[in-house]
């Protein structure tokens, strides 16, 4: 099979770099190569590339250039949000309680889990309706004297669902408490705001959206408190150690600005190939062999995820790449040995359901003959699980 014959659907896991933000890279490899700190013609050079680029973020999420910090991945920045506002809360007795979700990702999951477990902070982590929603009532219950922190994802990885982060934040607002959202997944797709807006601390990946891998940004509002958690040199405003990678953070910026410009056109496109996908796959088979999961209209515009009864899902991904398809599952498993996915677990799906789902996510390359393909090739792949697996089907 030629490499033109294969279909990307995988835009949620990562996306191939834009041309355009390789040419604004291209100078701090060539020329702006000095170090950012240096004091030098060179170093100079450098940094003012390098704060262009962090006033140029801060502009398009409405923020000051002081409150953005650059990190090496956007796990690093979860674990930057929750590690530092967590310690500094230790630090001078603010508190000691964090509040999670059960399908945040496991930068978020590892970490909270972690600090309770191994660093004696004390942990609650909410429960989500059938459509992985957070409740704000069930926030504001949970929300105790003593919590510092409360981080909730703007959306979901592995089922699309976009949570209500303004109504949540402003929750903790009213009691005084700190509130991180880990943005990797829906940064794109949200016109934001904020200095207006109830979020203290927010995580992007710039390789979500046609940026550069290895690099993240954390914004992290002004007066907030936060130690930081790799110590060396000082960089970053002190927030963050390490030498900055600045031809990332020009490549950053730079993808920012090109998917914030087209946010409403590519929004419209993409929703509109995401439910002729939705409706044709769920057309596909029987009610009780296939279900949608998140929520049907409250997600992500470029993503589409769903259950097939008693199919793994990653051997179902594993078909779907023979067939010249890309597409993920989002679940922790793998051929002959599935294991639930605790998203699906967290939503209530049975384990005839959460072995796993197809998570198809679409980018500025999809296209409508893109669906048809899969809807062309899915019955095939599920076919040849039936044959050759040892899950039953049906």
């Amino acid at each position: 099979m030629q490499e033109n014959d294969l279909i990307y659907m995988d835009y949620s896991a990562t996306t191939p770099t834009d041309e355009r933000v390789i040419e604004a890279m291209l100078p701090f490899w060539r020329d702006g190569w000095g170090n950012p700190s240096s004091s030098h013609k060179y170093g100079q050079t450098a940094k003012m590339g390098l704060e262009t680029a962090r006033r140029s973020v801060a502009q398009l999420l409405g923020a000051n250039p002081a409150e953005i910090v650059f990190t090496g991945s956007g796990s690093e920045a979860d674990n930057l949000a929750l590690r530092g506002a967590m310690l500094k809360a230790r630090d001078t007795g603010r508190g000691n309680h964090l509040i999670i979700s059960p399908i945040e990702h496991e930068a978020i999951n590892h970490t909270a889990h972690q600090l309770a477990d191994k660093m004696g902070f004390e942990l609650t982590v909410l429960p989500v309706d059938q459509y992985g929603l957070v409740s704000s009532s069930d926030l504001q219950s949970a929300i105790r004297p003593e919590t510092v922190l409360v981080s909730i994802m703007a959306a979901n990885n592995e089922i699309g669902t976009q949570q209500p982060i303004f109504e949540l934040g402003a929750v903790c607002h009213e009691h005084n408490v700190l509130f991180h959202t880990d943005a990797v997944q829906a940064a794109q797709y949200i016109d934001w705001d904020l200095a207006n807006a109830p979020i203290d601390m927010l995580s992007l990946a710039p390789h979500k959206f046609y940026g550069p891998k290895g690099v993240g940004i954390l914004y992290v509002r002004n007066d907030t408190p936060l130690i930081s958690t790799m110590t060396g040199g000082g960089q970053e405003n002190g927030q963050r150690a390490g030498t900055v990678n600045v031809p990332f953070a020009v490549g950053a910026a730079k993808a920012f600005e090109l998917v914030m410009q087209d946010l409403e056109t590519n929004n419209n496109k993409l929703q509109a190939l995401r439910d002729s996908l939705i409706s044709r796959l769920l057309q596909l088979f029987p009610a009780d062999q296939v279900m949608l999961t998140g929520h049907p209209t409250q997600r992500m515009p470029h993503h589409a995820s769903f259950a097939f009864k008693n199919i793994p899902g990653g051997d179902l991904v594993m078909h779907l790449d023979l067939l010249g398809i890309a597409a993920s599952s989002g679940s922790a498993c793998s051929s002959g040995n599935p294991i639930p996915s605790p998203v699906l677990q967290a939503i209530g799906l049975d384990d005839h359901w959460n072995a796993g789902g197809l998570r198809i996510s679409l980018g500025k390359h999809s296209s409508i003959s893109d669906i048809d393909r899969l809807i062309e090739q899915l019955p095939n792949a599920l076919e040849s699980l039936k044959q050759f697996s040892s899950v039953v089907y049906g």
